[in-house]
């Protein structure tokens, strides 16, 4: 457990069930891509899991996604896009692997 920076708080995530799979990216993500990116692989900085991106756990009920991963819910991405400009956080992933052909 990391400590916690002077003046913030800890925030508790809780599992309540209520995502969806990494396939809720599809749409958003071949927008800023261009591609299809259901066949991505992804790799989280937290724990080392490695897996197709369809696995990730997507929580959508805010302005954007976040996107956990299944073994350490770390997150792993955020997407957020509006007025013709998308926000893309890939800081929880050691790479985006997205077949081309």
């Amino acid at each position: 457990m990391q400590a916690e920076e002077p003046g913030r708080q800890a925030v508790v995530y809780e599992d309540t069930g209520a995502y969806q799979d990494g396939n809720a990216l599809a749409g958003p993500l071949s927008e800023v891509f261009g591609v299809d990116v259901t066949r991505a692989a992804v790799r989280c900085t937290e724990c080392g899991l490695a897996g197709p991106l369809p696995a990730l756990r997507v929580y959508s009920r805010a302005p954007g996604a976040v996107a956990r991963c299944p073994g350490c819910e770390n997150v792993v991405l955020r997407l957020v896009i509006g007025n013709g400009t998308a926000w893309l956080d890939l800081r929880g992933t050691v790479g985006l692997r997205i077949p081309l052909a």
